[in-house]
């Protein structure tokens, strides 16, 4: 379970492996392009499936706030883009596909980013945001997460993070993508909207679903790596029930998360005064 150190890797190699990996999902994309969703609609589908928001602005060690509120911005020119998408049997919903690259001329601001587990700035930062929300509400529902990656990195302490360790999805345009398969026989619809304080998503249906499910975190453990850093492993898993029972009907391993701490874990108890 143990991580190795990183590779350090040239700044042309790094470029290079991003174009390889960029002209890959072009052509993925090109080959199906007639299996992702792209129709879009106002009118909600009748059942609600699943709903969840995230607060849209938090204060981060060494994160200048500017670049918080820049976030919405990116995350509100992405949602123009994905809300009120219908996924139809046999279609697969594409963030990138349907965002497209993120650029100053489409408007998208200077945001957070993260590379290497080191804070940046980068344009569109900020949108993985979005990524966590749609992979969280995805788990569920009955659709099938064909696409998710996950983060390498733990760079910010569990300070009022509400959801497992690991729940998340990273993005990064175009080849680290997030990509949800529809395999029911019913479509499936995406809505994203804001408050003023929050990033609010829902997931609909065309008939009610039989079935709840409850993500839970499994095994985690934080362990010292042999060459000096901390890491921190665990296990997703999706436990289904009948929507009017307590009953389980199946267990299912999600994904396995390990990834490298860039903070101390074990802080000191403060000393009591005398």
């Amino acid at each position: 379970m143990g991580i190795e150190k990183p590779k350090k890797r040239s700044r042309f190699r790094r470029w290079l492996g991003k174009r390889y990996f960029i002209g890959k999902r072009y052509y993925q994309w090109w080959r199906r392009a007639n299996q992702f969703a792209k129709e879009r609609q106002r009118t909600l589908l009748p059942c609600e499936v699943i709903t969840h928001q995230s607060v849209l602005l938090r204060k981060l060690k060494d994160v200048d706030m500017h670049l918080q509120h820049n976030k919405i911005i990116n995350l509100k020119l992405a949602a123009a883009q994905i809300s009120g998408l219908i996924i139809r049997p046999g279609e697969t919903f594409s963030f990138w596909y349907l965002v497209g690259a993120p650029s100053q001329r489409k408007g998208y601001q200077l945001g957070m980013t993260l590379e290497g587990g080191l804070v940046k700035q980068g344009i569109g930062g900020g949108i993985c945001q979005m990524g966590n929300l749609i992979y969280w509400m995805a788990l569920h529902t009955p659709l099938t997460v064909v696409e998710r990656w996950r983060h390498s990195y733990d760079v910010f302490p569990d300070v009022q993070r509400t959801l497992p360790f690991g729940s998340g999805a990273t993005l990064a345009y175009n080849y680290i993508d997030l990509q949800i398969k529809n395999e029911t026989q019913q479509a499936f619809q995406l809505q994203l909207s804001f408050s003023e304080t929050h990033l609010r998503g829902a997931f609909y249906s065309e008939v009610p679903i039989p079935f709840r499910y409850q993500v839970e975190e499994r095994n985690h453990i934080i362990q010292g790596e042999v060459w000096g850093a901390y890491s921190r492993h665990n296990q997703i898993f999706r436990v289904v029930y009948p929507i009017d029972s307590s009953k389980l009907l199946r267990e299912e391993l999600i994904t396995e998360n390990h990834a490298l701490m860039m903070y101390q874990p074990f802080l000191e108890h403060p000393k009591e005064e005398k």
